[in-house]
């Protein structure tokens, strides 16, 4: 729980975290449930995000459900509504929502090109214009996009994911730029590798596990949990003058050559 320090105490806010049936999404609606934040999970699939639900209410959160497309605008307009109508106000937005579809740029298809972009970067747009107004109209609010470390650089077969990543980075700091002088803050998590239920193909690839592993200072992958301390931080009074940044948590692959 938030312990005895109201900077970093969530009770009270409601926290709507997209893409939060499983891996990344469901562990940063854990962390926020954890410091006292009223969570709503969102996905697209129902029966996962019921499940979702179930675990983190059998941990003692309180957790309601809006399932709906964030890449969307009718569906993301309807939903917002109705949580702000039946659950109340969205104080704590997490656009965590996004998925990989890797090919090399040469031969990556239409297809694949606009899914990434639409659920990885336009989502974050549709849905945030959604519930920023409401911010906005209540002088308060934070937002928390989740980017990459391929906001900043990339490998191959990750052209889409990437681009989308660091557009991304640049819609938080346009966020941050108008936004800033209603009292809201929005900024950003660039997670590195992490052990989700998406890279587990990749941590069981010997040959990448390895590369990763001597890649990164820290030596290994990174743990969900890892990423709570950040969103806690960013989505609490502690961060309110915090503004338009990215917290990367990669065990420092960025910084090293």
């Amino acid at each position: 729980m938030a312990g005895n320090n109201p900077l970093f105490d969530l009770t009270g806010r409601i926290a709507l975290v997209t893409g939060s049936s499983q891996g990344i999404g469901l562990a940063l609606a854990r962390g926020l449930g954890q410091a006292g934040a009223s969570l709503v999970l969102n996905g697209r699939d129902e029966g996962k995000l019921a499940a979702a639900a179930d675990r983190l209410r059998g941990e003692g959160l309180r957790v309601s459900t809006a399932a709906f497309d964030v890449t969307q605008g009718a569906a993301a307009e309807q939903a917002i509504a109705r949580v702000e109508a039946e659950v109340g106000p969205i104080g704590i937005l997490v656009n965590n929502a996004g998925i990989q579809r890797r090919s090399p740029l040469e031969e990556m298809s239409e297809t694949q090109w606009r899914e990434v972009i639409e659920t990885n970067l336009t989502s974050a747009f549709i849905v945030t214009r959604q519930v920023a107004p409401r911010m906005i109209a209540r002088r308060a609010g934070k937002i928390i996009n989740t980017c990459s470390v391929m906001s900043e650089v990339c490998r191959p077969t990750t052209g889409n994911y990437a681009a989308a990543k660091g557009g991304l980075k640049m819609l938080t700091r346009a966020m941050a730029t108008e936004w800033a002088r209603h009292n809201l803050q929005i900024n950003g998590i660039g997670p590195g590798y992490f052990e989700t239920e998406l890279t587990k193909p990749l941590m069981e690839n010997p040959k990448f596990n390895d590369w990763i592993c001597a890649r990164t200072p820290a030596g290994r992958w990174g743990k969900l949990e890892e990423l709570v301390g950040a969103a806690v931080f960013l989505a609490s009074p502690a961060s309110n003058y915090v503004n338009g940044q990215i917290i990367y948590v990669d065990g420092g692959l960025l910084a090293a050559i």
